[in-house]
């Protein structure tokens, strides 16, 4: 076989499907993309509250290959006992809770009998010394860190917000060992991708010989469109959406809910937030009343999105780039967001959206879409057209693959 058609492995440490967060829309876009050119094997940790049929079942639809290697409980107090015994180790506690020996030893079996071009790992948690590894008289696969975000920075920001001494004390120490086990991955692996330009300067400016190339975050312009059976927009619903127990969520979330709802409600009585997104956190859920709505995990966001007025992204911390903005655009309807939460989309402010860091301004900008829906159509139509132009997975993957074989090139 000649070298057009590449041998992949995707390593994570959740399935990519069926996806119901971020995370798990990047690989599964970017795999299903490569799949029609490439054959592509998936290897993941399965939780026990997964159901491993539907991991199977999604993955196999663009696999050739899946394993899935049993994980540990993401949740509970064996959880806890294993970050309290972190603290004493010099790795981080992530690296720790997702190298298993099981793992390990489903890696050694496979790089073993099968010779991959390259091996591409999610977040740098699974970034293993022992992936360079190939068949006999095979050379060994280029690794390729994919970085959703700069993990370290999102685990620093999240110290100073983090309610709680303990917690506070916690993060503290676990984001400098995130830290030097990301920049050692950077150093060591052939190469990088980022999300957004700006995560690639800050990780250049850290560590410069990184070889890297930005792949954006992108969407289905196919599945995420207006359809003619979408409910019309109501003129008075102002929706979130994504998962609320992802801390950057949950911190936007809530200042939203205390600093900017409180002014909306006040100037737009009739005006509804919607909530939408898997595990709501009872702060969270405390906030219900006649002008707020908690709906949790829905099957399907598209509807929720058209019948939207403004779809808010009242992000203060994070990385990478947000999903939610660019659902929103494709389902041709108009964003009002913090320059954080938009940051890595190449949006120009009043015209594919709108931005404002601060609680009032914030209000007022939703209130603006409340009051006049020819603005809300001309930016939802904007966006519309700037996912399209930039933002299909089909342009992404393609990005990727030019980045694989410019590694197999060296």
């Amino acid at each position: 076989m000649g070298r057009d058609r590449l041998h992949l492995l995707f390593l994570s440490q959740f399935p990519p499907g069926p996806p119901t967060f971020g995370a798990q829309r990047r690989m599964e876009g970017l795999m299903a993309a490569l799949a029609r050119r490439h054959d592509v094997t998936g290897v993941a940790l399965l939780a026990p509250d997964l159901d491993a049929s539907a991991a199977l079942r999604a993955m196999r639809a663009y696999c050739e290959e899946v394993v899935l290697v049993p994980a540990r409980a993401w949740q509970g107090p064996r959880k806890r006992l294993l970050q309290l015994r972190s603290l004493l180790s010099t790795r981080s506690f992530e690296r720790g809770f997702h190298d298993l020996p099981a793992l390990r030893r489903a890696l050694d079996s496979l790089l073993s009998r099968r010779a991959f071009d390259v091996v591409n790992v999610a977040f740098p948690f699974l970034a293993l010394r022992r992936l360079a590894k190939a068949p006999p008289g095979r050379p060994p696969p280029r690794l390729l860190l994919d970085e959703h975000n700069i993990e370290f920075d999102l685990a620093r920001q999240q110290t100073g917000n983090e309610l709680g001494a303990a917690r506070r004390i916690y993060n503290s120490i676990n984001w400098r060992k995130i830290r030097r086990e990301e920049l050692e991955v950077w150093r060591r692996f052939d190469g990088v991708t980022f999300c957004s330009t700006q995560d690639e300067a800050r990780a250049r400016a850290l560590v410069p010989e990184v070889r890297s190339a930005v792949i954006p975050n992108a969407v289905d312009p196919e599945y995420f469109r207006p359809r003619p059976d979408d409910p019309p927009a109501d003129g008075r619903t102002v929706i979130f959406f994504g998962a609320i127990n992802y801390f950057p969520n949950v911190d936007g979330l809530l200042y939203l809910l205390r600093e900017v709802w409180p002014r909306v409600a006040q100037s737009h009585p009739r005006a509804r937030l919607q909530i939408v997104g898997q595990h709501p956190t009872k702060e969270i859920l405390a906030f219900q009343g006649p002008s707020v709505e908690v709906l949790g995990r829905v099957d399907d966001v598209r509807p929720h999105l058209a019948r939207a007025a403004v779809s808010v992204v009242p992000l203060r911390i994070g990385g990478g780039t947000r999903f939610k903005v660019l659902e929103t655009m494709a389902m041709a309807r108009p964003v009002v967001s913090t320059s954080l939460g938009a940051e890595g989309i190449d949006a120009e402010p009043g015209r594919h959206l709108l931005l404002a860091d601060d609680a009032a301004s914030f209000a007022a900008a939703v209130g603006r879409l409340l009051d006049d829906a020819q603005l809300g159509a001309r930016l939802g139509g904007e966006g519309r057209a700037l996912v399209e132009r930039r933002y299909s997975w089909q342009a992404a993957a393609h990005g990727l693959d030019l980045f694989f074989r410019e590694l197999l090139a060296e």
